[in-house]
């Protein structure tokens, strides 16, 4: 899954739970951005990069979601 294809299902997920979600692209260095969910957070990679298994993991628990709901 890439960096674009995980902010998308991120961002259909807050729509289905109505919570807040936004990308922050000032927050992070280079092409990093900060990922707000609600109150939660991740720091999101490359857009247009493949994100690994278990950097995915670590996000989904950043952002207290089951990565398999996504």
């Amino acid at each position: 899954m890439k960096g674009a294809e995980f902010e998308r299902r991120v961002r259909r997920l807050a729509r289905n739970r109505k919570i807040r979600c936004q990308f922050v692209a000032d927050k992070g260095k280079g092409s990093h951005g900060r990922l707000y969910l609600g109150n939660e957070y991740t720091t999101l990679k490359d857009r247009k990069k493949e994100i690994g298994r278990n950097l995915l993991a670590k996000m989904c628990a950043d952002l207290k979601i089951d990565p398999h709901g996504l």
